[in-house]
């Protein structure tokens, strides 16, 4: 008897060992069969791992050699400037620790408060061990000489095993903490990106680009506020909505991607278009990138003057492109988290279902199980009630319907593309208006308690 299925069963959901072993039984089955897709798989999903973690895409050369914030996390007791960049700060703006990537003795001084939160030094140690997520360090013999940043620093955070570990100036989005066990694909709602970019001691890059000074550029970043990112910022130049208020959008999260054709608030494309949009864009890294609807100089003059829409590179320095196909299988790969015990009401739930596909028409939509439309999932903004801001900002000028999975994990800054709904009943609300439902109080809360229970 094979012992494919066995392994398979025993590997589900358990960690990497578990699966290269299957990996290497699969490459030769006792049966004389090989299952190489399956093993292939298995392969480009630990790549993919290791690319979603740990990779910089050679951003560095922008976050360290450009913006210099290498020095503002050093400080200058340590070769660079300011008063440098302490755990205590580090951890309030969202910054997480990976408990596994520390030696035990080191967690276990953390848990007894041993460590000195306030010593940019003890930050400059967990570069040194890789622990702090999304956040890679380059040193040269002890002094931290360059900067990068991984995908991992929006779309993963960590569990909440040792809650005392956060700082009392930060309330974690619910489920996460501040020093724990990774949870990849988790939307980073503590993650104060703006903030962090406004360390920088030289935004020269961003004035540049933007044609503005440095003092405006802080007063971009620093309206964000944690668990947004404005990815439109350096195509539009776009700082503010008319409102007055950011023009940052909610991080979203990288699990539940599996059967979604368009990926952002706004649909601007595939996961793999989108990684490569971010890699190359967003993040700095080296690599190739084309969209010629960046070409547009009336909706997008930043992108469309500074080349945006055909970046280009030797083949030989491409740190990118090569790594796509796997990222994108680890991508789909992350298993949806589950409900956490007593988040819901399992009776209410049950009604809630019925209306969500009955008289609340959240199933027109929001079809089973993907939570999206099976399809070209954008829509017209009169058909959602909503302004064109952020849509306008997209090559289609519509809005995606976003995935409604394990929304438990995402509750922190609110809910609709910029979090301007506080919470489920208040979206509820705006629709129960938009379309007419007619939806009472109570079928309000059962409606909430259903979606509290969806996962991927």
């Amino acid at each position: 008897m094979s012992v494919v299925p066995i392994l398979r069963r025993v590997c589900f959901g358990v960690g990497s060992v578990c699966l290269l072993l299957l990996a290497a039984v699969l490459l030769a089955d006792g049966d004389g069969k090989r299952d190489s897709a399956t093993a292939n798989a298995i392969v480009m999903v630990q790549e993919g791992q290791r690319t979603f973690r740990f990779d910089t895409f050679g951003d560095e050369a922008f976050w360290g050699d450009q913006l210099k914030l290498h020095l503002a996390i050093e400080g200058a007791q340590f070769g660079g400037v300011g008063p440098g960049v302490s755990p205590r700060t580090a951890l309030s703006v969202g910054l997480k620790v990976d408990a596994d990537a520390l030696p035990l003795n080191l967690l276990e001084q953390f848990r007894r408060g041993d460590i000195n939160l306030d010593n940019p030094a003890v930050t400059l140690a967990l570069l040194r061990l890789d622990a702090v997520v999304g956040v890679k360090g380059f040193f040269e013999g002890g002094t931290l000489r360059s900067i990068g940043i991984q995908c991992a620093l929006c779309h993963s955070t960590v569990d909440n095993s040792q809650p005392e570990l956060c700082p009392p100036s930060l309330q974690p989005n619910p489920g996460t903490g501040c020093v724990g066990r990774r949870l990849d694909g988790w939307a980073n709602r503590d993650l104060n990106v703006g903030a962090i970019i406004a360390l920088a001691p030289d935004l020269t890059p961003f004035t540049n680009l933007l044609g503005v000074d440095a003092d405006t550029v802080r007063k971009v970043l620093l309206a964000w506020g944690p668990g947004k990112f404005d990815a439109e910022l350096i195509l539009d130049g776009k700082g503010f909505r008319p409102d007055g208020q950011t023009a940052a959008t909610l991080i979203p999260p990288a699990f539940g991607l599996a059967g979604v054709n368009l990926h952002t608030w706004t649909g601007w494309g595939s996961i793999p278009y989108w990684n490569a949009f971010v890699a190359n864009l967003e993040m700095h890294g080296q690599g190739r990138f084309f969209d010629p609807r960046l070409d547009n100089p009336q909706q997008f003059p930043i992108a469309a003057a500074n080349g945006f829409a055909n970046v280009m590179i030797d083949p030989d320095a491409d740190r990118i492109t090569s790594k796509l196909a796997a990222l994108h299988v680890y991508q789909l790969s992350i298993p949806s988290p589950e409900p956490p015990p007593g988040s819901f009401d399992p009776e209410a739930a049950k009604r809630g279902e019925a209306l969500f596909t009955g008289k609340a028409m959240c199933n027109n939509c929001h079809v089973k199980p993907l939570w999206t439309e099976p399809g070209w999932n954008l829509h017209l903004l009169a058909e959602i009630c909503t302004d064109s801001f952020q849509a306008d900002r997209s090559p289609d000028r519509r809005y995606r319907t976003s995935p409604l999975g394990a929304l438990f994990t995402h509750t922190k800054g609110g809910f609709y593309h910029d979090g301007r709904f506080a919470t489920l009943p208040d979206v509820i609300d705006h629709y129960n208006a938009c379309f007419s439902l007619g939806l009472t109080d109570t079928e309000r809360t059962d409606l909430v308690n259903y979606l509290l229970s969806l996962r991927f």
